[in-house]
């Protein structure tokens, strides 16, 4: 039980975390900022800018790697895409 508790919130971590480095941050050595400008405005041009939308995806690739049951991966992707959100709001006083 406390180890599934210490999963969530590790992998909540990790979604917001990675979403923000990719969606909000210019990266280590401007790499990131390179990237985005490399993908233009292609389809991961623009998901590289939205928070919410690269938030499901991070979500769900997590959700993949703690979970092989169909159900559990589409609920822990909106459940870490929706807390990464949460806490995204909370913590950065600009974000929309």
């Amino acid at each position: 039980m406390i180890n599934d508790i210490v999963k969530y919130f590790v992998f909540v971590i990790v979604v917001w975390r990675v979403t923000h480095l990719i969606a909000l941050e210019d990266g280590p050595f401007d790499s990131i900022i390179r990237l985005r400008n490399l993908a233009g405005n292609s389809f991961f041009g623009k998901l590289m800018d939205c928070f919410y939308c690269l938030s499901i995806w991070i979500g769900f690739a997590c959700a993949i790697y703690a979970s092989r049951n169909f159900e559990e991966i589409v609920i822990l992707c909106f459940y870490y895409s929706g807390t990464s959100i949460l806490l995204e709001k909370s913590t950065n006083k600009n974000f929309i």
